[in-house]
């Protein structure tokens, strides 16, 4: 009988150790991994035996096939890494460029469409992550990745343990969304689905989380049943909420840090989808129609 354990390449497992050592997140080894794997594929033998032209060619099928500018230069920064630290090539890379990812405006929902939105949204678990991501603009990882514990009551806050670029930082917790909070906590304990010190949502089993593809299949079930005819997602929420707040004359370095930005230029962004800020700003050609109305007529 054969094991059907698979064993790990010499090659492959002194990658994973590569990035152990650096303690890179879970989710970057696993697109750096895909990335040498799709090289593999491609070469149709060991990525180390690949040479400069294997590169070039490699990059121009992904290009050929229609492939994402972020999903691009993604592989490339996965293969920098395996040959720079890995095996110690660098100028392995030389003919592999970055390109360019097209700036898009982020899709933003009215308070309207977030309100039709949350009412189309069946499961009251789902209903209370969704209302969450949009109350505190976390990303959804953050949003599935709460413990009970990490709620304060007194200071008002959410505590987001880890989030992106493995840093801590809190997050706003209004008075309606602790409320909410606390009505899925009742439903939640009563039905025996939540542990003491658990996942605030957690999964089918209560030890393990919910998984952010359930939360993204909820968003989009829910934006056909209330007809939002938009591209929605969880991160929609989350650039709704970092709008609406400006709409609100929130300042945009408030902003920043509840988002968690590093840069202010990222959440600068949303000065650019603002229509209530848009509006109020008066055109210079307006004030020149006004002080030729205030000019005084010839006699």
């Amino acid at each position: 009988m054969q094991s059907s354990i698979q064993t790990v390449s010499p090659l492959r497992q002194r990658m994973l150790e590569d990035m152990r050592m650096r303690q890179l997140a879970p989710k970057t080894q696993s697109t750096y991994i895909r990335a040498v794997g799709k090289l593999a594929k491609f070469i149709g033998r060991s990525p180390d035996t690949a040479d400069a032209e294997d590169l070039r060619r490699f990059q121009l099928h992904l290009v050929d096939e229609g492939t994402s500018p972020i999903t691009l230069n993604a592989t490339i920064t996965g293969l920098t890494f395996f040959f720079d630290v890995t095996l110690g090539r660098a100028e392995m890379m030389a003919r592999m460029q970055s390109v360019r990812v097209p700036h898009k405006l982020p899709v933003v929902l009215s308070k309207e469409e977030v309100a039709r939105l949350l009412g189309a949204v069946g499961h009251i678990k789902h209903q209370t992550a969704l209302s969450l991501a949009y109350g505190t603009g976390l990303r959804v990882g953050e949003v599935v990745a709460l413990k009970v514990g990490d709620i304060d009551s007194q200071r008002m806050t959410l505590r987001v343990e880890q989030g992106k670029g493995r840093k801590d930082r809190y997050a706003m917790l209004s008075p309606v969304l602790l409320e909410r909070l606390r009505v899925w906590w009742r439903v939640a304990r009563a039905q025996g689905k939540m542990l003491d010190g658990g996942w605030l949502f957690p999964g089918l089993n209560p030890i393990e989380a919910l998984s952010t593809r359930q939360l993204n299949r909820a968003i989009h079930d829910a934006a056909e049943l209330a007809k939002i005819d938009k591209r929605v997602s969880m991160h929609t929420l989350r650039h709704s909420f970092a709008t609406h707040l400006l709409e609100q004359k929130v300042d945009i370095r408030v902003i920043q840090v509840l988002l968690g930005h590093k840069r202010l230029d990222t959440t600068a962004q949303y000065v650019q989808v603002a229509t209530d800020i848009l509006r109020e700003v008066m055109s210079p050609l307006e004030s020149l129609q006004a002080q030729a109305r205030q000019a005084p007529q010839p006699a």
